[in-house]
């Protein structure tokens, strides 16, 4: 039997892949192990969001070749896809954001004939590579993976240029993989995709029209949506998260920048007095709902003023979390060739003040639950501690051990950060 270590990178949508590859190793007989261990396999599902992303992922591929040298290495995902040209000795599957479900047969040609396999592609993929997941290794919450591609091209990301164009998964196939995995025992499910709220512009439906569907799923106790894009809360979606507890008190919206000025130069479609009038009514239909939010700083142009300025922004917005990005600079997107770039130094002075922000502004939505009683969905338990998270997304550290994968009642005493601590 041969031994596989996978390492996944990046979104949640290389979770949901490395996942389904997982599952065929699995049926095809080989045994799971830890990246770290020495193996016969070892797979990187690589990410090139940022320089930081292609760092790791070149550090991943190395630290795999070196662990073993007879070891076949597979490199795979959106690092390769954007460096078609990327080559080290000892690497000895390279394949991009397509035939990850092929893997399986890649490997058996691998060991049969010790050849190197390359397989990339010229032209962009247009068909969404079909995947079905019954079980998530090691874990209490699930993804399901229901759309792929993006066609924003805002400025600054290289995601369309190697995800490809948007595509949807089959809208009875989303169904049934989730009814699978509720009756598999899985009672949060996560909606994943580059760009989800898109779901279905290929399919002659929505993505509101497939939420209508799943909050129905007999036994499902949690939706969550993975991210989705202001401009895609349409007032039919809003409907159907105002009136169906399933969907968990949590949305994640990505503002990017808070000037209108950055926003125009990122080319994202809205500007501020939109978000800000969209937040307003998502928090009128769900009092109290957590909303975080993705935050690109030091973007071309982003000075002192512009940046007081999405300071001020996410103030008023009252983000539960914010994630903060130093801009990267990504070949191929239109901001390369923007003026008015920022020092690296600037950038992280930046990254640093936001991330202040956002932790006393997770602090401040954490203190509104002391002595409240919450719904916690437990996941682990270590050093004598269960742990969880509540449809807020607050993780809960409890004293005692409470049955895994089964929702506790828990009344919130006292905050330490990051920890609600919970009885």
């Amino acid at each position: 039997m041969r031994s596989v270590g996978i390492m996944t990178l990046g979104c949640k949508v290389n979770t949901y892949e490395s996942e389904y590859v997982i599952n065929l190793l699995e049926k095809a007989g080989y045994q799971i192990k830890d990246f770290n261990d020495v193996c016969d396999v070892y797979i990187i599902n690589t990410c090139t969001v940022t320089n930081n992303s292609d760092s790791k992922s070149r550090k991943m591929i190395r630290s795999a070749i070196k662990r073993n040298p007879d070891a076949c290495v597979v490199a795979m995902g959106c690092f390769i896809e954007a460096n078609k040209d990327y080559n080290i000795e000892g690497l000895d599957i390279i394949i991009g954001n397509k035939d990850k479900s092929k893997l399986v047969d890649l490997l058996e040609e691998y060991f049969s004939k010790k050849e190197t396999i390359t397989r990339l592609y010229k032209n962009e993929v247009n068909e969404f590579e079909d995947m079905f997941i019954t079980n998530f290794k090691d874990r209490t919450r699930a993804f399901v993976k229901i759309q792929d591609g993006c066609e924003n091209f805002c400025s600054y990301c290289i995601i369309p240029f190697v995800r490809g164009k948007c595509r949807s998964k089959d809208f009875n196939k989303v169904l049934e993989e989730i009814q699978t995995l509720v009756q598999n025992g899985y009672k949060e499910i996560v909606l994943t995709g580059i760009h989800t709220g898109n779901y279905g512009v290929d399919l002659n439906t929505n993505f509101a029209t497939l939420l209508k569907e799943i909050v129905k799923i007999e036994g499902l106790k949690r939706l969550r949506i993975s991210s989705i894009e202001i401009t895609e809360l349409t007032d039919e979606v809003l409907d159907i998260i105002k009136n169906n507890e399933v969907i968990v008190n949590h949305l994640h919206i990505p503002l990017q920048a808070g000037s209108d000025e950055i926003l125009n130069l990122m080319r994202r479609k809205y500007n501020l007095k939109y978000f800000y009038d969209k937040i307003n009514m998502i928090r009128k239909i769900r009092p109290g709902i957590a909303i975080s939010t993705d935050v690109i700083v030091g973007f071309p142009g982003e000075n002192e003023e512009l940046f007081q300025k999405s300071l001020k922004t996410c103030q008023e917005l009252a983000f539960s979390k914010i994630h903060v990005f130093p801009f990267s600079e990504r070949k191929k997107t239109r901001a390369v060739e923007l003026p008015n770039k920022i020092e690296g130094n600037v950038k992280k002075e930046y990254a640093k003040r936001l991330i202040e922000l956002s932790v006393e502004l997770e602090k401040k939505y954490m203190q509104q639950f002391i002595n409240r009683e919450v719904e916690v969905l437990i996941e682990e338990e270590k050093d004598g501690y269960s742990y969880g998270h509540t449809g807020e997304y607050l993780h809960v550290k409890i004293k005692g051990s409470l049955p895994h994968n089964e929702f506790s009642k828990v009344r919130i005493e006292e905050i330490e950060y990051p920890y609600c601590i919970g009885k």
